[in-house]
Parts: structure tokens; C-alpha cells; sequence
């Protein structure tokens, strides 16, 4: 069935998504998936490979440089030595973090694009980061907070508020929560948000030099307990996401014609929100804003396997952490014996990837 077949139009018994009863037994893709199921199935598992080699280059590589067989040895047989100190409190919660938030980021940023059928969104556009972030500074600048530990739940509960107050406002007025109506309600609220910030970091010293810090956006600095704290939201966020994939592919044919084939579009809307604010609110939260991730990985998924949300969720989730995973090593490497920060590196990596990715011939559709 081509994308622009009316559902309606077609005569009970002949479709394929139906019984003859004229109840939806499938819900047909968007549009037609990029290669066959190999490819696609093939290609994951090499991403996933690549997953795995970028992870194990992000605990050897650091200030003390270990061999790829020490670091294997140590993962195996932990001892008291200083190498499998350093592989075990510092490097494995620092790879297990931004294993993490790079999935989030990707999958959220997919989902955001999918939602919003908007190929700029990014966590950015509903107000997560800026929420995040003034939250953070009130915490520091009224309850003193130092430890950047200690900036994630008034961080996640920024996040959350700021989500439901552009929601709020997007949803207001007959038509409802449209995308575009969500995106202007996101950058007005951002605007705000991020000039409240701004404003209290400069009239605070202590506060701007505690988020100066936080708001580069940094894997390091971090130990398990962060990912504890984030790791339930981030989960479930996850879950709900992937629960979407057959609604979203849907609603990508339209609003009628999904709401034809079975799909609720105020609840897609609605749980596609709350995975978004959960891992959106909590990666940022852990680690601050990094940007590029969600906005460039999924367009790069898209390219690969086409526009099917069954493929470019999993892509996204698998693709975003070895870029974040990358750029977090690249910033280990050009800067020492300091380190440029992971935020950094992904926008500089990012950006030209992204500029490639628009300017091909035929950009994959939403």
C-alpha cells in the first residue's frame, strides 16, 4: 500500500491490514523500510559490535593509558592493583554513563522528531535543557547545593514542570496540542527560562562557578551513584518509547488515517511526552545539556533504514551512544593532560555530519 492510499478507500477482504470484518489486524509503515530485513537486522548488529569496541577504547584510553588486554583481564578478575582501581571506580561508571545517556538522547530525540513530525527537534525544542538547567541553579544559588550529584532531582523535577507547562500552553485553544503549537510553546518557555538562568548565574559568583561546570555537558566527574539515580527514569522512558513504534508509524500516514487504523492521537501525544521528559529530563540531569545527539543521530538512522519507527528507534538507541562514547574518548585525547568535555566534541562531530545529512539529494522522510 503506497503512503498516499486512503485506508477508507480500500475494499474489505483486499486489505492487507484488515479482517474481513473490516477490523485492523496490522498496521502498515509509513512508508516502505530502506533495505531488506537482513540489511537492516545485519547493520544493527555491526552497530552493536561497534558499540561494544568504542566502549572497551573508553576504559582503556585516559590519563594512565591501559592495553586492551589489561583492561579485559581487570573486567575479569578484579584485584587490588592501581589498574583495576581505575578501570572500576572511575572508567566503568563513566562508559556505563554514557552508554546511557547517549541511548537516551537517541531515542528520545527520535521520538521527538517522529511526534512532532519535525526533523529540527531536539530536546531542546520543549524546554527539557533550559528547565534542567534553572532548576539546577536554584538549587545551587538558595540550597547551596556543590555536589553535581546532588543536581539531579531538582534537575529531573525542572525538567518535569517545564514539559508540563509547555504542554500546558501548547494544548491550550480548540485545536490542541499540535506539533507546531508545542515547538513555538517549547522556544517562548526556553527563552524565558534561559534568561532566568543567565540572570541569576551572573548576580550569583558561587552559583555561576558551580554551573559553569554543569552546564558543559560532561561524562567525567561522575561515579555509579548518578546512574542509580537516573537509571529507573531512563528505563522506563525507554520502554514507553519503544511501546509507541506501531502508533507512531501510524500516525506518520496521518491523523485520520491513523486514527482508521486503530492509533489514539492524544495518547500517542501524551506517552510520547512522558518518555520524552523522562529521558530527556534525566540524561540531562545527569550529565547537563549535550546537544547534536538527538538531533543528528536519528537522521543518520533514517538514511540507513528508511522512515519504519521500528527500525529507527533501535538504530537511534544503538548509533547515539557510540557517538557520544567517541566524543567523550576524542576529548581524552587532544587535550592532555586536561580534557575537552564530551559536549564539546559531539557538537563539533555533530554539526558537520548533520550539514551532510540535510544537503543529500533526498533527505529520508519523517
Amino acid at each position: 500500500m503506497s503512503r498516499t492510499e486512503p485506508i477508507a478507500a480500500a475494499p474489505r477482504g483486499t486489505d492487507p491490514g484488515r479482517r474481513p470484518d473490516g477490523v485492523a489486524t496490522s498496521l502498515p509503515t509509513a512508508t516502505t523500510a530502506r533495505g531488506g530485513l537482513w540489511r537492516r537486522a545485519g547493520g544493527l548488529g555491526i552497530a552493536v559490535g561497534l558499540l561494544v569496541a568504542v566502549s572497551l577504547l573508553s576504559i582503556a584510553v585516559g590519563s594512565r593509558a591501559l592495553s586492551l588486554g589489561t583492561v579485559l583481564d581487570v573486567l575479569l578478575h578484579p584485584d587490588d592493583s592501581t589498574a583495576s582501581t581505575v578501570v572500576h571506580d572511575l572508567r566503568v561508571p563513566r562508559t556505563l554513563l554514557g552508554l546511557a545517556v547517549g541511548a537516551a538522547l537517541g531515542l528520545a530525540g527520535a521520538l521527538m522528531q517522529a511526534v512532532t513530525r519535525n526533523p529540527l527537534a531536539d530536546p531542546g525544542i520543549l524546554g527539557v535543557n533550559a528547565g534542567a538547567a534553572a532548576a539546577a541553579a536554584i538549587a545551587i544559588s538558595l540550597l547551596g547545593l556543590t555536589d553535581p550529584a546532588q543536581y539531579v532531582w531538582p534537575a529531573l523535577l525542572g525538567a518535569a514542570i517545564t514539559s508540563l507547562v509547555v504542554y500546558g500552553l501548547g494544548a491550550t485553544g480548540r485545536s490542541g496540542a499540535t506539533p507546531v503549537r508545542l515547538a513555538l510553546a517549547g522556544t517562548a518557555v526556553s527563552a524565558a527560562l534561559g534568561a532566568f538562568t543567565q540572570a541569576l548565574s551572573i548576580s550569583d559568583p558561587g552559583t555561576f562557578d558551580a554551573m559553569r561546570f554543569w552546564q558543559v555537558g560532561a561524562l567525567s566527574g561522575h561515579d555509579m551513584s548518578t546512574l542509580v539515580q537516573v537509571g529507573p527514569f531512563l528505563a522506563v522512558g525507554a520502554l514507553i518509547a519503544l511501546a509507541l513504534v506501531r502508533s507512531l508509524n501510524a500516525l506518520a500516514l496521518g491523523e485520520d488515517t491513523g486514527r482508521a487504523l486503530g492509533a489514539h492521537v492524544g495518547r500517542t501525544r501524551a506517552w510520547s511526552a512522558l518518555s520524552i521528559l523522562l529521558l530527556c529530563g534525566a540524561a540531562t540531569a545527569a550529565v547537563g545539556p549535550i546537544a547534536f545527539v538527538g538531533l543528528t543521530v536519528p537522521h543518520v538512522a533514517r538514511a540507513v533504514v528508511g522512515p519504519d519507527q521500528r527500525w529507527v528507534l533501535p538504530w537511534s538507541m544503538v548509533l547515539a551512544p557510540v557517538l557520544l562514547l567517541t566524543a567523550d574518548v576524542i576529548g581524552r585525547v587532544v587535550a592532555r593532560p586536561g580534557e575537552l568535555q564530551a559536549a564539546f566534541v559531539t557538537a563539533l562531530i555533530g554539526a558537520p555530519v548533520f550539514v551532510a545529512v540535510v544537503r543529500r539529494r533526498k533527505v529520508a522522510q519523517l
